[in-house]
């Protein structure tokens, strides 16, 4: 099912969520240049696990620290970077409205971050590049399955358009990544695949973080308490 928008956006074009987009698309042009020069220099961007796994306390390889952010920026192909996209523009709007710009900022590369140590705790020896924002972005849906339960997802199906609950859609999101990851066993994808297990620990940290983040959390209002004066 591909979501095309939510009901919970009061708007679309909000500060962080716009600018995360604007840099991935950025560094994808970025990508396809050095490409067409016949470089891959990009690559060593990319997070590695076993790098990571096996860091000692030198500069040289506690830079490798740093591929956990820059590998979420980088993505294998256009259909890579549009899907991840489309995810972000669809639940990320709302979320951001209810943690205010730059908690959500935070939120979504440490997401991002802890996705990238799920691979790595899953797969510890993969020499495998692990690049694109889809566990940040696991972690926006965790947040807005903390905040939106009820929230209506339009998607495109087979037969047209539907209106799923959210709670329903990301469930079966979730439901489809463990999966996923249990019938692939301990180890990560191919660069252009699919790490499931950032999307899962991504997805885990969304649903433990938000309530801690979002500072507009919507609670059902309470009846007006009425005061009575007892007669003598």
């Amino acid at each position: 099912m591909l979501p095309l928008r939510d009901s919970e956006a009061e708007r679309r074009i909000v500060p962080a969520t716009t600018l995360l987009i604007v840099i991935n698309f950025a560094m994808f042009v970025a990508e396809a240049r050095l490409a067409l020069h016949g470089s891959a220099e990009f690559m060593r961007y990319a997070m590695v696990p076993a790098h990571l796994a096996q860091l000692h306390p030198a500069p040289a390889e506690l830079a490798a620290l740093a591929t956990l952010i820059t590998a979420l920026f980088l993505h294998a192909g256009v259909l890579h970077l549009a899907g991840n996209m489309l995810y972000l523009l669809i639940f990320g709007p709302a979320v951001e409205l209810r943690m205010g710009h730059r908690r959500f900022l935070a939120f979504y590369l440490i997401a991002g971050v802890v996705s990238g140590l799920a691979t790595v705790l899953m797969a510890p020896a993969s020499m495998v590049p692990v690049i694109g924002a889809s566990g940040a972005i696991a972690g926006v849906l965790g947040g807005y399955l903390v905040l939106f339960p009820r929230g209506r997802i339009t998607t495109l199906w087979f037969y047209g358009l539907i209106e799923v609950p959210a709670v329903l859609y990301l469930m079966l999101w979730f439901a489809l990544q463990l999966y996923s990851a249990i019938a692939t066993g301990p180890q990560t994808a191919d660069v252009g695949g699919v790490a499931w297990w950032a999307h899962i620990g991504g997805f885990l940290f969304g649903l433990a973080a938000t309530p801690f983040l979002a500072t507009h959390i919507q609670r059902r209002a309470l009846p007006a308490r009425r005061s009575y004066r007892r007669s003598e």
